[in-house]
């Protein structure tokens, strides 16, 4: 009787235990951050925007509109600035020069997962159990479910320039599932700019 019982916890809490994982897991991913081992950023202090910032690109790209571009740029001069940077629009002034790109790609998430057949077990187990209707979920029969979903992943990376070396020297990448209101919070643009930039420079928190 006990072993039904916690079986049937089981069921009942694998649900709730999916949506407290989602919960958990919805703050801004963690970046991935490669950068050039020798060289010294300890002079940056002015950054100035890349002429070519904000390119979208991918199978799937997104049609991002003149104020989402600016909540981008705005987000992640909020998180320079925050670390003590003076974002300048002389590129010819600047220490450094940021640019980001998004690039989009199609993806389709296909789950499957068993549920109890409700239907069946209560008329043929209420005969033998009559405890069935309330704790032997785990002995009723299941069905299969198939979950199929179509979305859009985004890969968001961010360039560092060095505009005497015309190279790239720091690079900050975020992959997340993009959604129609995605960009529609600053706050929350502003959250996931600061995340991207946590390690930036390197050596230097």
């Amino acid at each position: 009787m006990h072993k039904v019982i916690r079986e049937s916890w089981k069921i009942l809490l694998l649900p709730m235990v999916a949506v407290l994982l989602a919960a958990c897991a919805s703050g801004p991913p963690k970046p991935t951050v490669d950068y050039k081992p020798d060289y010294d950023f300890s002079p940056v202090r002015k950054i100035a925007f890349y002429k070519n910032s904000g390119q979208v690109s991918g199978d799937n790209p997104l049609q991002l509109s003149d104020i989402q571009r600016d909540r981008i740029d705005q987000a992640l001069t909020y998180a320079l600035s925050n670390k003590g940077f003076e974002l300048i629009d002389d590129a010819s002034q600047a220490d450094l020069l940021i640019s980001w790109h998004l690039a989009t790609q199609h993806k389709t998430d296909v789950r499957t997962y068993e549920t109890p057949a409700y239907g069946a077990s209560y008329g043929y187990y209420g005969r033998y159990n009559r405890y069935s209707m309330y704790n032997c979920w785990s002995c009723a029969p299941t069905r299969t479910e198939v979950s199929v979903q179509d979305y859009t992943e985004g890969t968001f990376i961010v360039d560092m320039i060095d505009p005497q070396l015309r190279k790239s020297v720091w690079r900050g990448v975020t992959q997340s599932r993009l959604k129609a209101d995605g960009l529609a919070d600053q706050g929350k643009v502003n959250e996931a700019a600061t995340a991207i930039f946590a390690s930036f420079p390197p050596g230097r928190m």
